[in-house]
């Protein structure tokens, strides 16, 4: 893969041990998070200051941490040593952080993060999704559906199914299977009900391998959002017919019994399905009927037989678990992660072998609540954004895993290049800003009569002065330490900003509700919707009038312009047309600053330790698998590919 010599030399000094490693795992399922509250920068600490004892803090935690995840990585390493063979199990962290509460696709509070996470790049172990996404190229591939088509006027999208394609109880997948399934997400209104009933009208059978999705027209005969319902591909699970309805006899078709029945009983048509399930560890084993091994799929199965995920206390005991060679594939942010094959000579690697070491493509962002006095005011808001050194973000907050805002200017889309072919950077220039610019921060306050008036040494607004609380879930270090930043940049201009890291579902709470006033969230990944996905994000008043909004806009922003953009977005098809589009969006955001990307960040982090299984996906390898943990979207071809070292 990469770094060959490096890792060469590194196998063989561990080689002994791993191979004849059990299965090990440490941590604690027991959440020992606490409520914080950290106050702002003190007077005398300037911008790099407070990043430097912000990052000495998280240090002295980490290392205290490490000492305890080693201790009790060790213990229930010894404790678990008749687990399933270290040679046939691929073993995780950062996925799963707690006892899987159930196996239903259409629970509102499911937790089980392995086996049912459905997003643009779903996880494709247990259940299945119609198609593949694969965000290095942004194309759908064929799994339970063979091939899709849009009519002339994108009204109905057709669908064939692989007829190859099995539950894991023998019986055929069919085209009734993915109505019904659709039909009992709006039966009993999930949350994936909800969403895409507003975009699809119906399922229509045609026979046992096609089906055709009828999209909801508006007033001019065209669908309302054609790119919401092909995006319904690659993020649904599709579930059997005969088992849904044995779940909706026992709940008595109540909606809030068949949303929170727990499915143990489920039929699937993934590769895995349930072996172990505790408050220790998540274990699945390898269906050897799968349905894939069919010529018309992979033709083979999933190398390891077993995928498991221990319950980690936290990230410090899953990073010891990778160095140790007890986790393969660890998706968790690891600061200087580099120094782990630098320093410690471990043969771990990341899909880059340079900074940033990932595929970055989201954006954390600071959203301002727009319907406080002050943050209601675009100067206010554009000058904090224009204060905030994000370069020690990007040093400290991120160890340098993020490209800079010099490399990848600041716009509505993120830092792949298929995306960024949506929008004119020309056009952009004369509203970007230089890092940390204070003097131009304070500069824009002043000519806009936001001035201190009476000497202490905060700007005022309508009589009162400007402060805030900017906010992000306690334990989340980088994230934290970014907030720090934050709000050593207000004091820079004038403005009171204190840091407040509640636990995350009090935080989850503020910022689903507009409960806030700065608060910190990370935009879509990549998928089919992208780049609008990402503009819905920042704009969208459907989302901004949500009881509950998970999904972006959390500060409330509404502009009249910006909402026509995005109604016109998803039946335009021409090219020049929708650059021009996301050009505005951009002016838009970067003028009036409702939310502000404060660095660029990779949708799943990645890094595997090949002590034990190699020949992992890599960005120089030239097999096009995305760097996606083995599991989500196009990912998961990646369990096909992997070796056992020797």
């Amino acid at each position: 893969m990469k770094r060959n010599l490096q890792k060469v030399m590194s196998l063989l000094s561990v080689s002994a041990l791993t191979l004849s490693m059990m299965a090990g795992c440490g941590g604690s399922s027991t959440d020992t998070t606490t409520t914080t509250e950290t106050p702002a920068a003190t007077e005398e600490a300037s911008v790099e200051e407070t990043a430097e004892e912000t990052t000495e803090e998280a240090t002295e935690e980490t290392e205290e941490a490490t000492e305890e995840a080693t201790e009790e990585a060790d213990d229930t390493a010894a404790a678990d040593a008749d687990s399933t063979p270290r040679n046939e199990t691929l073993y995780f962290a950062g996925q799963q952080w707690g006892t899987i509460n159930d196996w239903n696709p259409m629970s509102a509070n499911s937790n089980n993060a392995m086996a049912q996470t459905q997003n643009d790049q779903s996880r494709e172990l247990v259940y299945e999704t119609l198609f593949m996404f694969n965000m290095n190229d942004g194309k759908l591939y064929p799994l339970l559906g063979s091939e899709y088509s849009w009519d002339d006027g994108q009204t109905e999208l057709t669908v064939k199914l692989n007829p190859d394609a099995k539950w894991n109880d023998g019986t055929q997948v069919t085209a009734e299977d993915v109505a019904y399934t659709y039909d009992t997400h709006v039966k009993y209104q999930s949350s994936t009900g909800a969403d895409f009933s507003t975009y699809i009208d119906s399922f229509e059978v045609v026979d046992d391998t096609t089906v055709v999705i009828h999209a909801k027209l508006g007033d001019d005969g065209k669908a309302i959002n054609p790119l919401k319902v092909t995006n319904y591909l690659a993020q649904v699970y599709v579930m059997q017919k005969a088992y849904l309805q044995t779940v909706e006899e026992r709940c008595g078709e109540d909606p809030d019994a068949v949303k929170q029945d727990s499915m143990e009983d489920c039929v699937t048509s993934g590769p895995y399905k349930n072996y172990i399930a505790n408050d220790q560890k998540v274990v699945l084993i390898r269906d050897d009927n799968y349905w894939g091994q069919a010529e018309s799929m992979w033709g083979k199965l999933p190398v390891p037989k077993y995928i498991a995920h221990t319950i980690y206390k936290d990230n410090a005991a899953g990073q010891v678990a990778l160095s140790q060679g007890e986790v393969d594939v660890c998706q968790q942010f690891i600061t200087d992660v580099q120094n782990l094959w630098l320093e410690d000579d471990l043969p771990i690697s990341t899909w880059l072998d340079d900074a940033p070491y990932g595929m970055c493509a989201v954006m954390p962002s600071m959203f301002f609540n727009v319907e406080k006095p002050g943050l209601d005011q675009k100067e206010v808001r554009r000058a904090i954004a224009m204060a905030v050194d994000y370069e020690q973000i990007i040093a400290s907050a991120m160890s340098g895993q993020s490209p800079t805002f010099d490399e990848y200017p600041r716009s509505v889309v993120g830092p792949i290049d298929a995306e960024r072919e949506y929008v004119d950077f020309d056009q952009l220039e004369d509203l970007q800003w230089s890092n940390a610019d204070v003097e131009g921060a304070n500069a824009l306050l002043d000519e806009a009569g936001i001035v201190d008036t009476d000497g202490d040494g905060i700007r005022e607004y309508n009589g009162e002065n400007l402060s805030f609380k900017a906010e992000c879930p306690t334990g989340w270090s980088d994230w934290n330490a970014s907030m720090e930043i934050v709000a050593a940049a207000g004091k820079n201009i004038g403005i009171d900003i204190t840091t407040y890291f509640p636990e995350a579902s009090s935080f989850y709470d503020d910022m689903t509700t507009c409960n806030f006033d700065i608060c910190m969230w990370s935009s879509p990944g990549p998928g089919m919707m992208n780049p609008y996905s990402k503009a819905m994000f920042y704009f969208s008043e459907e989302y901004a009038k949500l009881a509950s909004n998970w999904s972006g806009n959390f500060g409330h922003y509404m502009n009249d312009d910006a909402e026509a953009i995005l109604e016109a977005i998803p039946t335009e098809t021409d090219k020049d047309k929708l650059k021009e589009y996301y050009t505005e969006l951009s002016k838009i955001l970067l003028d009036e600053c409702p939310a502000v990307a404060l660095m660029y960040r990779p949708t799943l982090f990645y890094a595997v330790n090949e002590s034990v299984w190699t020949n992992y996906p890599a960005a120089d390898d030239g097999r096009n698998i995305p760097p996606t943990d083995c599991t989500d979207g196009y990912g998961i071809a990646a369990l096909y590919e992997l070796e056992l070292v020797e």
